[in-house]
């Protein structure tokens, strides 16, 4: 048996150190909460994302929520939305009191289809929510072009997606406003929950700050009713100290994906398309209406694989409320994708210990 590959690899590697010397740092100050790390965090990440603002906030489906929130959408308002995703964006609609609304996949690109998205559009619409799913951008022009022809707000899921880029633009900054998350899984992940909304709106960002923080405007002074989801400044710090890493990664990400894609693949595994350059490879999900036979395959030769995402959001029990439409791409992925590891830390002898596994699958 090969030597065993992990799906993923959580624990501070060439980063620990500064790891270590930014949780010393936020113990030695004793401040916790909203304080410089976040402020620090907040202008760095900003810069990374190309956007001139970005709030931290307490998970990344927090950041989708107070985005809604910010710009007025709740209660009988709908929000066109991917059924291939985690969970989280579609019930972040309905944390902000809203529907959502699931338009079909694009087959090859698996991300939001503009076509489906436009034709789910009804006088209730607000907004249409891609998801930059595995690190592959959604079809961003056709998108902008949908928002501004039926006046919605365009709001970028891209949890998956730090420093990823859509023709050459900044995904999270192509919208009215973008939410990302630090889940410890993501390209950028802290050491447990976090998220941040970028945006190119001042008076966004203002209110998402404002919203974040129970709708204070001065402490004990509560403008409007808003949420308890603040970045803490823990995680701030040990988000500032693996930032300056996250290019190095990203470039290791897509030569592991390169080397995937270079690599002998057996005819019942598809590999998708990568449609843009600027891909970050979060994920490396390939399709095969065999995937345990697959999944059983990999195991035996000392590699895990995981499957995002097994269950269409609209066939979830907690989505029955919103009536989901059903979409018959988004299910077919479902039964047929599974991931492959996918993280910088890969070894070369793993990565040729994966590549051995899947190339040598058979029927």
């Amino acid at each position: 048996m090969s030597t065993p590959v992990p799906f993923n690899a959580l624990r501070p590697g060439e980063d620990a150190a500064a790891v270590r010397a930014a949780i010393d740092r936020v113990i030695a100050s004793g401040w916790f909460v909203l304080g410089p790390e976040v402020e620090a965090f907040e202008a760095e990440f900003a810069a990374a994302s190309q956007s001139p603002f970005a709030v931290g906030v307490g998970t990344g489906t927090d950041a989708l929520t107070l985005i809604l929130r910010a710009l007025d959408i709740g209660p009988g308002d709908e929000v066109i939305t991917p059924p291939l995703s985690a969970a989280y964006s579609a019930l972040a609609v309905m944390m902000a009191g809203a529907r959502p609304v699931f338009a079909d996949i694009d087959p090859e690109r698996l991300t939001l289809d503009p076509r489906a998205a436009e034709a789910a559009i009804t006088s209730r619409t607000k907004a249409i929510m891609p998801v930059h799913l595995y690190g592959q951008p959604a079809d961003m022009r056709a998108f902008e072009a949908i928002a501004s022809r039926h006046h919605l707000a365009l709001v970028e899921d891209a949890a998956q997606a730090q420093l990823a880029t859509s023709d050459g633009r900044a995904v999270g900054t192509i919208g009215i406003a973008g939410a990302t998350s630090f889940y410890p899984t993501k390209n950028l992940g802290a050491l447990g929950d976090g998220g941040a909304v970028i945006t190119r709106d001042a008076q966004l960002a203002a209110r998402i700050k404002r919203l974040r923080n129970g709708g204070q405007t001065s402490r004990y002074h509560h403008l409007e009713a808003g949420a308890n989801s603040r970045l803490d400044e823990m995680q701030a710090a040990i988000l500032r100290a693996r930032l300056p890493h996250l290019a190095g990664w990203t470039a290791r990400r897509r030569a592991i994906a390169g080397q995937y894609r270079a690599a002998a693949m057996p005819a019942a595994v598809t590999v998708p398309r990568e449609f843009d350059a600027g891909h970050v490879y979060h994920l490396f999900p390939v399709l095969t209406p065999q995937r345990d036979a697959f999944q059983a395959h990999c195991a035996a030769n000392g590699v895990e694989t995981l499957i995002h995402y097994p269950v269409p959001i609209p066939r979830q029990p907690a989505l029955a409320a919103t009536s989901p439409a059903m979409c018959p791409v988004a299910d077919r992925v479902c039964a047929e994708v599974v991931s492959l590891p996918m993280y910088p830390a890969l070894s070369a002898a793993q990565l040729d210990a994966v590549t051995r596994a899947f190339s040598s699958f058979e029927r």
